[in-house]
């Protein structure tokens, strides 16, 4: 075989211009209207897509064990990263900067617990005994108020509301040896989030690039630039979704303390990690405390508590966020919305905690291949679930 007729693998991956001239039409295929012939293209290619997802969720969903961990460490680097990098650029040791981010890491979240377990054993059988004085004296509320509900009314309410209680636990009763099993997989998911932040804090780079490799060799570019762009964009995720989690959760641990709304402390904590779903999980946290107000301290103060979270939520977002980090964090509440949502069907808790930053990555990796902007190394110029417009910075005079 000549030089000239043997095939190359790098033409491979050269675009070519579409040819029309070896088009085989027959009689039936012109008997079918074009718009036909279009939304039939476009049915079997969106019908291929959507089953390529598909085997990609499944398959997610079987190595959950590994999958969960792998996301957990990759999010708790980019919650790192900005400090990280500070450290390497200000001339310290990788070894240092590795050791003095899991410490502070380890540390925060030790002192957190801490606090958490003291304020829980200081103040649980009070919250009990209000929690069981406040169904009593909704119960006097059925029986003497506008509607005069009788004892075995409110016995079958009751029951019906246990009878559903037990169809749900009828499944972990079944399952009572999976417990331990569930445990030990917390511990070994939690050990293996610690052993993959450890590797890609020490050697990051290194494993990116044995990542590289495995794609063909025309395709690293462009996949080594939307890669880059997607972990930027993961790092900025992080960074905001940190300061708000903070926000949030300082703003309303305070204005329950001050309410003497108790359990304060681990509302905070709660709030904290909710907020790392966005939009959701400041929600729901938040209702979380307006609930714990009505319980224990009666509606005036519930409204009170419902106004300190309305208000928090508030600040936060038009007030603070911009000025605290100097750019305007642009995020769509549809796309947010919805993306956490099919996350948390598909996956739960974890899959509406990953979902934003998946989707936001993917999104960006796209948009960068698809502009072309991997070329160039500029940020990609499209709409983003996820973007941060810059800070523009005016020059003073001399």
């Amino acid at each position: 075989m000549s030089e000239e007729q043997r095939p190359r693998l790098r033409d491979l991956f050269r675009p070519r211009p579409i040819i029309t001239d070896r088009t085989v039409t027959t009689e039936a295929d012109e008997a079918v209207p074009m718009g036909l012939r279009v939304t039939a293209g476009y049915a079997w290619r969106l019908l291929l897509i959507a089953a390529v997802v598909a085997g990609f969720i499944w398959i997610v969903i079987q190595l959950k064990l590994l999958v969960i961990p792998l996301m957990v460490g990759i999010l708790v680097t980019a919650l790192l990263w900005p400090a990280f990098e500070w450290m390497l650029r200000h001339r310290f040791p990788r070894w240092a900067a590795v050791t003095i981010s899991l410490a502070g890491t380890i540390a925060i979240v030790g002192v957190l617990l801490w606090l958490v377990i003291w304020q829980v054993r200081e103040q649980l059988g009070d919250v009990q005994d209000r929690s069981a004085q406040a169904v009593e004296d909704f119960r006097q509320f059925l029986l003497t108020g506008p509607l005069h509900l009788s004892d075995s009314q409110i016995q079958d309410y009751i029951d019906q509301g246990l009878e559903i209680i037990n169809e749900q636990t009828q499944l972990l009763l079944n399952g009572a040896l999976a417990v331990g099993t569930t445990a030990a997989h917390v511990v070994t998911g939690a050990v293996l989030s610690l052993f993959i932040l450890i590797c890609l804090l020490a050697d990051g780079a290194g494993i990116w690039r044995w990542t590289l490799r495995l794609f063909p060799r025309a395709a690293r570019p462009a996949a080594d630039g939307a890669a880059r762009n997607g972990w930027q964009t993961i790092v900025n995720y992080a960074r905001t979704q940190l300061l708000v989690a903070a926000i949030d959760a300082v703003g309303i641990g305070v204005g329950a303390a001050l309410l003497g709304v108790p359990l304060a402390i681990p509302v905070a904590v709660l709030v904290f990690l909710g907020s790392f779903i966005p939009i959701v999980g400041a929600v729901v946290t938040g209702a979380l405390a307006v609930l714990l107000a009505l319980v224990y301290n009666g509606p005036w103060i519930a409204l009170a508590m419902l106004a300190v979270v309305l208000g928090v939520q508030q600040l936060e977002g038009h007030v603070l966020q911009p000025i605290l980090m100097g750019s305007a964090v642009k995020v769509h509440p549809l796309a947010v919305v919805l993306v956490v949502a099919g996350g948390s069907m598909i996956g739960g808790i974890p899959g509406a905690l990953f979902a934003v930053p998946l989707a936001a990555f993917v999104n960006v990796a796209a948009v960068t291949i698809s502009t072309g902007s991997w070329r160039t190394g500029d940020r990609p110029e499209a709409d983003l679930i996820w973007s941060t417009v810059p800070r523009e910075r005016r020059r003073r005079s001399r």
